[in-house]
């Protein structure tokens, strides 16, 4: 069965371009927090500082992925305390609020 198509909120097509940039309907976003807090996640070498730290994604729109990487997390650190957790409400943050 194939995954519904989801709805499109806005788009932008680009007049030099022509690439086209859609505003989608999501249910919610999930984010692998730990211990029940959220986290960042940094990759990086001890052996050289090229290119530099890589910060990775911890939050999805596809519940599936969010799940993949607590799976990921809690194999490589054998444990059980990266979980998924549902955000669809949050608090709005203006600029100077920062």
């Amino acid at each position: 069965m194939s995954r519904p198509k989801p709805k499109t909120l806005l788009q932008y097509t680009g007049k030099k371009n022509y690439k086209m940039e859609e505003v989608l309907e999501a249910i919610a976003i999930y984010a692998v927090f730990y211990q029940g807090k959220p986290i960042n996640l940094k990759s990086s070498s001890i052996i050289s500082n090229y290119p530099g730290p890589k910060y990775k994604k911890v939050s999805f729109s596809n519940p599936g992925h969010a799940h993949n990487l607590a799976q990921k997390l809690n194999a490589m650190f054998k444990c059980s305390d990266f979980e998924v957790y549902q955000l669809d409400s949050g608090k709005l943050l203006k600029d100077e609020t920062y």
